[in-house]
């Protein structure tokens, strides 16, 4: 065995989980199930989002290290499942590296997401939130077929000429507005800072708040900061490309959304859900499943907040009941549990609360900023919280299925 050459592979293979959408420890976890499956007597991996490093010691060998950069990351859930498989084949079978290369060759040729379908997935997306915040017929109508599709195109061409979040984000978000006071002035669409919003949640990543703050508590603490700052990076373009388009536009914003009835906020959660797995290129049964797990985790949401009128406990019960079900559905459908866990928390991630406060900021209005910095801090601390209790469960049964 080539050990450096293996250690290449797992590592190549450990880069591409991070580009398509695996939380780094759970990346790092499988490159050291790849590598100890081996005869290799030591192994040290740390890994981040833009870098990851690696040390091995074969059984009478030498010490071998390698480092990687990751220069780009997004979602690409097909790509993740496969690549997740592969680790499994790899554990199981430790197979010889020409075999590893050929299988992982296989994984990256695969066919990519038709183009009609990430137009689909992106409508249900906007158009899911936009009915979420308030929405109406006209406003639907609008957000769909002038807003939604120019995302999905522009947001191509962007990622062709390989622009960064910050660049991406002004100009999507810029461009997306602009289109809605535009239509707002011709006589389509009632309520176009609703219909904003709900497509700002397209590029709006309050996940990696969440996510950032999960870390944390985990002692992650850089990859958590990571997460942290991409995702305010992300949420001061967004309102800045919004703002732009307000001035030179003249669009009134904004007034806070009003929630429809609970029946429209659960159907368009369940669609939004689906629509964010389609976007980040899941499965179309795992995206389906996704769905429903958004529906469901609303009507948790919902009915906790009815009971007890406590947003942080709502939010900590949604949270917990997404991880509980992304673990499930990962056993079902023999997947990664982030493919459900990220797309199915979407109706209580503080996407509106993250852009309210960068809005506030940009605006200069600086009570709103304070008071929707408030609100995000403990939406993502109660996310997170929900994430822990049901990890927490889970190890703890995991632990004692092996005793047992």
């Amino acid at each position: 065995m080539d050990y450096e050459l293996l250690l290449n592979e797992v590592l190549g293979i450990g880069k591409e989980m991070i580009k398509s959408g695996a939380e780094t420890d759970r990346a790092e976890d499988s490159m050291y199930r790849m590598l100890l499956s081996y005869d290799i007597e030591q192994c040290d991996i740390f890994a981040i989002q833009s870098d990851i490093q690696a040390t091995i010691k074969p059984k009478g060998g030498r010490f071998i290290t390698q480092i990687r950069r990751i220069h780009k990351v997004g979602f690409n859930y097909d790509r993740l499942d496969y690549l997740n498989n592969l680790s499994r084949y790899i554990c199981k079978n430790k197979p010889s590296v020409e075999e590893i290369r050929e299988r992982y060759g296989e994984v990256m040729d695969r066919r990519p997401q038709p183009l009609y379908l990430r137009y689909l997935s992106a409508i249900l997306g906007g158009i899911g939130f936009g009915v979420y915040f308030g929405c109406d017929f006209v406003d639907s109508f609008v957000g769909t077929f002038i807003c939604a599709a120019g995302i999905v195109y522009m947001g191509n061409v962007l990622d062709k000429k390989g622009y960064n979040l910050v660049v991406y984000n002004l100009t999507l978000a810029f461009l997306s507005s602009a289109a809605v006071f535009l239509a707002g002035k011709a006589g389509l669409g009632h309520h176009p800072d609703r219909i904003v919003l709900g497509l700002n949640m397209v590029l709006i990543s309050g996940l990696g708040v969440a996510n950032g703050i999960r870390d944390v508590l985990k002692r992650a603490f850089l990859s958590g900061l990571l997460n942290i700052v991409n995702s305010f990076l992300g949420a001061v373009a967004i309102a800045c490309g919004t703002g732009l388009a307000i001035v030179l536009f003249e669009g009134e914003m904004y007034e806070m959304y009003i929630a429809p009835s609970i029946a429209v906020q659960l159907v368009s959660c369940g669609v939004a859900s689906m629509g964010f797995a389609l976007l980040f290129q899941a499965a179309t049964r795992q995206s389906f499943w996704a769905g429903v797990g958004g529906l469901l985790n609303c009507g948790l949401y919902l009915f906790v907040q009815n009971i007890w009128g406590n947003d942080f406990a709502a939010v900590m019960a949604g949270a917990a009941f997404v991880a509980a079900y992304a673990y499930i559905m990962s056993r079902v459908h023999r997947a990664p549990a982030t493919i459900f866990l990220t797309t199915s928390i979407m109706p209580v991630i503080p996407g509106a609360t993250l852009f309210y406060m960068m809005h506030g900021f940009v605006q200069a209005d600086y009570g709103l900023a304070l008071q929707q910095t408030i609100t995000l801090a403990q939406t993502c601390l109660a996310i997170a919280f929900g994430f822990l209790l049901v990890e927490i469960a889970t190890r703890q049964e995991s632990a004692g299925r092996h005793k047992g």
